[in-house]
């Protein structure tokens, strides 16, 4: 289980560490920022991806473990991802 978490956690910081330069780049209209969105969802996606083989996968002591430790973090990020997105158009 903590294997699993590590892992998640791990990609969750990368994603959280390119949302905020992505969105830092969007609010100061650089040209580096549709590059780095780009870069921000590609991380979300594979946390998102990492956290559903757990939740959805054979082991419902994993999964709970999971959702209740990483689950809210992960719904901000998608919240935060998608704000900045509408902030971009």
């Amino acid at each position: 289980a903590d294997e699993a978490i590590e892992e998640i956690t791990e990609l969750y910081s990368t994603a959280r560490d390119e949302f905020e330069m992505a969105m830092e780049e969007t609010e100061n209209k650089t040209i580096y920022a549709e590059a780095d969105r780009e870069a921000a969802r590609e991380e979300l996606t594979r946390v998102q991806e990492a956290y559903r083989s757990i939740v959805e996968g054979a082991d419902t002591d994993l999964a709970e473990e999971v959702k209740r430790r990483i689950g809210q973090r992960i719904r901000e990020l998608e919240a935060g991802v998608q704000n900045m997105e509408d902030i971009a158009m």
